[in-house]
């Protein structure tokens, strides 16, 4: 899109593109060999130990050798977009505004199939991010019906 033999300005052509100059003159640094295991390992360990945070992380790389600080780990689970799983607190009260539907199978005994059908979703890890999977099954034979799969979480899938 720049072009830096042109006749026409850097300036003049990020305006024309509607670009900061700042972003004009911006090269990125590409990230070091080094961080790459270390990130390579930090994903490894948390498809393990989905729970674990930066400390325990470290303490981990400092047993396979990797000796890293708490904060480099951090900065390293950002750029990878890995953050701990663990109970977020009050994560199960409903809103004071929410409506509360009644549960209508609760006394019904399901026999026979095609009476009840359920259906989940969850999303599957994949190299370079998730697949998401779509389940609707039959309650009483724990059949599944029709299943879908799909790279994005949108309304369609």
């Amino acid at each position: 899109m720049i072009d830096r033999q042109h006749e026409l300005p850097l300036t003049r052509q990020g305006e024309i593109l509607e670009i900061s100059r700042l972003s004009l003159y911006y090269q990125a640094v590409p990230v070091s060999e080094q961080d790459l295991k270390v990130m390579r390992v930090i994903d490894e360990i948390h498809m393990k130990h989905p729970f674990m945070g930066s400390r325990s992380l470290k303490n981990q790389l400092k047993d396979r050798g990797c000796e890293v600080g708490r904060g480099h780990v951090r900065t390293l689970m950002q750029k990878l977009g890995i953050t701990a799983l663990y109970q977020k607190p009050r994560l199960s009260d409903p809103h004071p505004d929410h409506t509360i539907y009644p549960y209508l199978l609760r006394d019904k005994e399901i026999t026979r199939s095609n009476a009840v059908w359920c259906s989940d979703i969850t999303y599957i890890p994949m190299a370079k991010g998730f697949c998401y999977l779509v389940a609707i099954m039959d309650w009483a034979s724990r059949c599944v019906l029709a299943w879908r799969l799909s790279n994005t979480m949108d309304t369609s899938f």
